[in-house]
């Protein structure tokens, strides 16, 4: 499809804004889906095209993170391959079905990961206690969180955050690192099988993915940065967000 330099170019600037904020504290598509939509791209265009510029934000911030030592791919190994596998089935699966009927649940698991976030001792700027394995976490999280992403996606880096916080025992700046790590492993999936779907609309997906890689850069040096004191609220702002659009959209439809 056809667009304006100018819609480009406002796509290319929401795509930066949705890559700051993911890298921080997810969300980022609140931001790019409903642009992506105003644009005039098909629904199932703007899901794939979608992924494909936020799998450029989350490489990024990935990468970012690696680099100053705060992601273990060793221990993530599992976790990646089964957060890969979760999203190509949920993608596979969301192509088949109607996802809308998750609009009515999830809302209420985000409200109360932002209680989680507000209440919680566990959160902060020091590692705690692990409760799940390397194994356990990657089978019994990584993996269903993976498929939501391909299936349904909106709130996905809070439940990986949440997971890593609760369960891995991980402080902010690790947690929402290796979020980011597998975030990324899921929209590479989505990516994949989208495109062999025929759903991406490269122009534009591509326009907005160099946004979406300074913001990524721009959010992932504010996390090291600030660690807890900038995190904590940012993801809770952002679930509240989430949940309020959510039930909008499904009491309004």
């Amino acid at each position: 499809m056809e667009l304006s330099i100018t819609t480009l170019g406002l796509l290319s600037l929401c795509g930066l804004a949705a890559g700051f904020l993911d890298a921080i504290a997810g969300g980022g598509g609140l931001l790019t889906l409903p642009a992506l939509l105003a644009a005039g791209l098909p629904p199932a265009q703007a899901l794939g095209t979608n992924k494909l510029q936020s799998s450029f934000g989350s490489c990024s911030a990935s990468w970012y993170f690696a680099r100053r030592g705060y992601i273990d791919f060793r221990q993530m190994r599992l976790a990646i391959a089964l957060t890969f596998c979760g999203s190509a089935c949920g993608t596979l699966l969301v192509q088949q079905l109607d996802a809308s009927f998750l609009s009515a649940i999830i809302p209420f698991l985000l409200i109360g990961f932002a209680l989680y976030f507000i209440f919680s001792p566990r959160v902060g700027d020091e590692d705690n206690q692990r409760r799940l394995g390397p194994v356990a976490f990657a089978l019994g999280l990584a993996m269903p969180v993976g498929f939501y992403d391909g299936f349904f996606g909106p709130g996905t880096g809070s439940f990986f955050a949440v997971g890593f916080i609760a369960l891995a025992g991980f402080n902010m700046a690790k947690a929402t690192a290796h979020s980011k790590l597998l975030n990324a492993t899921s929209n590479l999936a989505a990516l994949l099988f989208f495109a062999l779907g025929g759903k991406l609309v490269w122009q534009v997906g591509l326009c907005m993915a160099l946004g979406q890689m300074v913001g990524a850069r721009l959010g992932s040096r504010l996390v090291v940065r600030q660690g807890a004191r900038l995190i904590r609220p940012l993801i809770v702002l952002t679930s509240l967000v989430m949940s309020g659009k959510l039930l909008w959209q499904y009491w309004a439809a």
